[in-house]
Order: C-alpha cells, then structure tokens, then sequence
C-alpha cells in the first residue's frame, strides 16, 4: 500500500505540473480536444510508462472557465495502470483543481474503508514569465486513514525559478521554452527526500520536458512530450 500510495502522489503531482497552464494563461490551451502524450523514462532512458491526457469537456461562465480532463497511464508494455477524469476551473491567472475526482473509483473499491484526503496549494504559472523571475512555493498533502492509522505523505516544491529559455525538440516538434527550476520536497513518515527537478514550458503547449534528479544532481527519471493534437 506504501508503493502503491507513493505512485498515486507523485502521478497527481505530474498531473498538477501539467494543468497549471490554461487558457486563462498563454502557457496552456484549455481547448476541447487538445490532447497530450508523455513518455517516461527512467536514468538509462528507458521507457517506464506512457500517460495520455485529453480535455474532453469545457464550459465558460463568466470569468471562469471549467474543463475535464481524461488521463490515462500505461506502463512500458502498455497494460493500464492508472485511468481517470478530473476536473478544473480557471479564473484570471489561477487554476484550482477539484482534488477529490482525482481519485479513481476503482482505487476507492480495492481498498474498501481507507480514507484518502487530498489538499493543496496549485502552481501558479503567470503570463509574464521572464528569466530570472522567482515563483511562489506550492505543494500537494495526502493523508491517508485505515484501521485508526493516519498515514501523511507531502511534497512541496520550493524555489521555484525560471531559469533560461532553450529550445527543445521532442518527436512532437521543436519548441522555444523557458526552464522553471523547483526543489520537490517529500515528507512520509520520519522520511524527509528532496528532488530538484525542472520544467520546459512552451507557450500554446504548456509541458513539453521534465527531468528529475537526485540530491547530488544525478538524473532520476526524464518526461518528454512524444505527441500533441489540437
């Protein structure tokens, strides 16, 4: 349950990485039928999974704009691991997810009477993004009730920076992107990890590359955007 736990986290926080940017901000079309493909890799750049993202519905009333969006992951010899549909709404220059849709009813049945509470804050990502600009903190808590045991697990990302723009060429194009550096911060149990990591953001597209590192600045894992339609 740990494993499985730890998964569900890390998976909510790539998708929080990926919504953050909307239409609401030049970063992200939150378009009807815009859809995304990553592939994950792992140190040696081998594929661990693919995770498919498509906005299947949107409506606006007022100032504010509401999608949903379809994610599913696969693992590297494409067996489902991970389907769902959450939801978000954007209005001026933020995005707040409803947390508790991300939590797919079959994970719900297979643990029966655990109780799972998601909270957060979203990351902001403004439309003046510019080198050297400094980016407020965010961070994602889990909390997770069984039996009278409380388990909570965080991750925060600190000194969020942009630091350089770079183009990237990925199998789904060549983008002009600025690089947002951030420090993840996990906290389970007594066990307290921090894995800096960073960000290549595309105007119009939103993520097109992420790496993970290591404390030493070794390379954990990698996320590459291999497809986009609109």
């Amino acid at each position: 349950m740990k494993t499985k736990s730890l998964l569900v986290l890390f998976f909510l926080i790539g998708i929080i990485s990926l919504t953050a940017q909307d239409n609401c901000s030049k970063f992200y079309p939150m378009t009807e039928g815009v859809s995304m493909e990553y592939t994950n890799y792992n140190k040696k750049g081998k594929v661990e999974g693919i995770s498919s993202y498509k906005v299947t519905e949107t409506n606006t009333v007022g100032n504010t704009t509401n999608a949903t969006m379809a994610i599913n992951l696969k693992d590297e010899k494409g067996k489902e691991i991970y389907s769902t549909d959450y939801k978000l709404s954007c209005t001026g220059n933020m995005v707040t997810l409803d947390y508790e849709s991300l939590l797919p009813s079959d994970m719900m049945n297979q643990y029966g009477d655990m109780d799972i509470e998601i909270s957060g804050n979203d990351i902001e990502i403004p439309n003046d993004l510019r080198v050297g600009q400094n980016l407020n903190d965010a961070n994602v808590t889990m909390k997770i009730g069984m039996s009278g045991i409380n388990m909570n697990i965080a991750v925060d990302m600190l000194n969020r920076k942009v630091e350089k723009k770079e183009s990237v060429t990925t199998p789904a194009g060549t983008y002009d992107c600025y690089v947002v550096y951030s420090e993840n911060q996990s906290k389970m149990m007594m066990a307290n990890q921090v894995y800096p990591s960073r960000v290549w953001l595309a105007e119009g597209v939103g993520m097109v590359k992420q790496e993970t590192y290591k404390k030493n600045g070794d390379l954990m894992s990698s996320t590459l955007l291999t497809a986009y339609s609109n």
